[in-house]
């Protein structure tokens, strides 16, 4: 008899569904919303393809093997000191910050709840929303001029390593909230302690999302420019290993300084800088997101 009651019941809700009219009015809305979307992607990729497109078109006559193996001389030369640079930075400020930022993110999913929580996210907003050049300002007064280490490899680093720790935070809360709390519970519930449940259970769960936002951390780093205008400086040398008192070159004073020169090949060498911190960009987000889709599928949570 249920069954029977269960089965009427659905044939009058299909039966009323046949029958709903959809207004005029919702009609013309969905369509707008609809042409609205679609000319909102196509101008996104329209201007996607276009700057890539125009930097290519520009960088290209400069792209030779000279770019890569000699160093920069004037208005001219090579790149191989600024990709050195950039490169040194980068992963200096992502082994600084990695560490900090993670487990500020663990903090936050675990015990952010409280006062102190509220407070850690508040700042790390506050972080987020100062510029960049402010960020330079502080380092060049700091370690600049009152530690005396002039321009230098450490301060860009350590300047790039603050503006990157509230990125790697937020992502690494996220990934480790998406975790459910069923998961953690097992974990206690067989008898391991907060630190193994932690190391061993959401970190491993955790870690495809958390190597995606390292990745962005480390594109974004690779495309600043302002703060390290006031603490890197810039040299036309490869680096000689010192942290301190030693500026070093990188690919965005390149883009920044040749690009105001009245003279082509300098201009050629901006644009092919321009090209690199872009496919360097590029390559840094696509391998995030195959590690991010990678671990979906290896859990089974990813639909697409």
């Amino acid at each position: 008899m249920a069954t029977k009651a269960i089965e009427r019941r659905n044939i009058v809700v299909r039966s009323s569904a046949r029958g709903f009219k959809v207004s005029l009015s919702r009609r013309v809305t969905t369509v707008f919303a609809w042409m609205f979307v679609v000319l909102s992607f196509l101008f996104v990729a329209t201007m996607f393809v276009s700057i890539i497109g125009d930097v290519i078109i520009r960088a290209w006559p400069a792209l030779t093997p000279k770019l890569l193996t000699e160093v920069t001389s004037g208005i001219g030369g090579g790149l191989k000191n600024a990709i050195e640079g950039t490169f040194v930075m980068s992963v200096g400020a992502l082994l600084l910050a990695a560490p900090i930022g993670i487990s500020a993110g663990i903090y936050l999913s675990e015990h952010g709840r409280g006062g102190a929580g509220k407070v850690l996210r508040f700042l790390s907003d506050v972080l987020v929303g100062i510029p960049s050049i402010v960020l330079g300002y502080v380092g060049y007064i700091t370690m600049v001029i009152y530690l005396g280490w002039q321009f230098s490899v450490a301060a860009g680093i350590i300047t790039l390593t603050v503006m990157l720790l509230p990125y790697i935070a937020r992502s690494t809360e996220l990934a480790l909230a998406n975790i459910p709390l069923a998961v953690r519970e097992a974990g206690y519930g067989l008898g391991a302690g907060e630190g193994r449940v932690v190391l061993s259970i959401l970190l491993p769960g955790a870690a495809p999302a958390i190597m995606t936002g390292l990745f962005y951390a480390v594109a974004l780093s690779m495309g600043e420019t302002a703060p390290l205008l006031y603490t890197a400086g810039w040299s036309n040398y490869m680096w000689n290993g010192q942290f301190t008192k030693e500026p070093i070159g990188y690919l965005t004073y390149v883009v920044w300084t040749f690009i105001n020169e009245p003279f082509a090949e300098s201009h050629r060498i901006a644009f092919a800088a321009a090209f690199l911190i872009t496919t360097g960009v590029l390559i840094l987000i696509l391998i995030g997101r195959w590690l991010l889709v990678r671990g979906q599928r290896r859990m089974g949570v990813y639909q697409g």
